[in-house]
């Protein structure tokens, strides 16, 4: 089952020394279990476009789609066996231990 893990963070966040490494030896290892389909890190939330349209008219809206003090950084496709192995591989992400990871399954019943 596919799993969208959505990584987030607050404006307060500093990245520890090792993050980049660390992230990238989670990458390393998932790849090589099969597990990670793709991922990427997000441009600052100030950077996003929320758009909408209501009765036939754009709205559009600078910035992210709520106000929160967690914004969307990142993003990780996963492929496990359930949820207990999905959060099991969002925990050994090294943004577990500085952010938060939301573990989403995809709704494949409704994937195009």
């Amino acid at each position: 089952m596919q799993y969208l893990m959505i990584i987030c963070h607050d404006d307060a966040f500093a990245p520890p020394e090792t993050l980049f490494a660390d992230i990238g030896a989670w990458i390393t290892k998932m790849d090589g279990r099969g597990i990670r389909e793709y991922g990427n890190p997000l441009r600052p939330a100030s950077d996003s476009t929320t758009v909408r349209m209501r009765n036939g008219r754009l709205l559009r809206t600078c910035g992210p789609f709520t106000d929160s003090d967690e914004k969307i950084c990142a993003y990780e496709l996963i492929e496990c066996r359930d949820l207990e192995e999905a959060v099991d591989v969002a925990a050994q992400h090294a943004m577990a231990r500085v952010a938060t990871i939301e573990v989403r399954p995809i709704w494949n019943e409704l994937a195009v």
